[in-house]
């Protein structure tokens, strides 16, 4: 490991950044120094914002991966290296406002009878029934499953923050099935890697497999079940301010997306075209006292 790597890496841990986050700012000064053959700390300023550049103009890849991209090198370059002009003069782009894709109950159902895995279906139920990432359940020991109280310990989540989440009792019944064909001792979903758990990939994969399997054309990943359990919770009266604690977002704003995705809020709305009485020949009646136009 070189140097300025572990340099990195020591900053990184001064700060109490996760390691998902470590390992992605790590993987994207990787790809900035492998793009150009050279130290990162060897290039200039123009070189960074030609990079930035390539990875929107040829590459086209997302906003979102674009933003972590931007996010690592400032990292670097500021706190790293001390140079902040290197970078202080690229501004972040405008935030996207996409909307998620999200699952009806039975679809989600469909989703579950899909999975074969006794051990994936415990995963992913336990990920719809408490919106979690799936960095937050491949990570869960089983000391977090508090059965007395009905209630999941996320130790250390995203933002290194600890939450506490309702355990449903359907998701209760799957893990102990899975617990005593599987007995796990510290983490809950363990392997044989050198985490100890289950890494983020394996779920994925398993996931593409249940939605082929499920006959779904819609793009369905992990974090699709967490938007699902977000949407159906605010569906069913759950506020705003407690789907905001449970899902662990530190703004109100991002917990807000899922009022405009809820069935309920939108259906709630009648449309103008419903309140119109229709006429025998399939038009519009004129509504009383209003004048006809010539």
């Amino acid at each position: 490991m070189s140097p300025l790597r572990q340099r990195m890496i020591a900053d990184m841990g001064l700060r109490n950044l996760s390691e998902n986050t470590m390992e992605a700012y790590l993987r994207a000064v990787e790809q900035l120094a492998k793009f150009y053959g050279k130290s990162p700390d060897r290039l200039n300023k123009e070189q960074i914002r030609k990079y930035l550049v390539y990875l929107v103009e040829e590459r086209r890849v997302a906003n979102a991966t674009y933003i972590q991209h931007l996010c690592a090198l400032r990292f670097f370059y500021r706190k790293t290296l001390q140079r902040s002009s290197m970078v202080d003069s690229i501004q972040f782009p405008k935030e996207e406002e996409k909307l998620p894709v999200v699952l009806s109950m039975d679809e989600v159902q469909r989703f579950f009878d899909a999975l074969g895995s006794l051990k994936y279906r415990a995963i992913l139920m336990t990920a719809y029934a408490a919106g979690l990432r799936v960095s937050e359940v491949v990570t869960l020991r089983v000391s977090d499953i508090d059965s007395d109280r009905m209630l999941i310990r996320i130790d250390q989540g995203k933002g290194r923050k600890d939450r506490y989440v309702p355990l449903a009792k359907r998701a209760l019944e799957v893990l102990r099935e899975y617990w005593k064909a599987a007995r796990p001792k510290a983490f809950l979903f363990p392997s044989y890697g050198k985490s100890g758990h289950l890494t983020r990939n394996s779920v994925w994969r398993a996931c593409k497999i249940a939605m082929r399997k499920a006959g779904f054309e819609k793009n369905i990943s992990p974090h699709t079940l967490r938007h699902c359990f977000a949407t159906h919770a605010h569906e069913t009266g759950t506020s705003i301010r407690i789907l905001q604690m449970l899902l662990g977002h530190r703004s109100l704003r991002t917990t807000g997306m899922y009022t405009k995705v809820s069935k309920a809020a939108i259906q709630s709305t009648a449309s103008p075209l419903d309140l119109m009485d229709d006429g025998k020949d399939g038009r519009t009646k004129q509504r009383k006292g209003g004048k006809k136009k010539s």
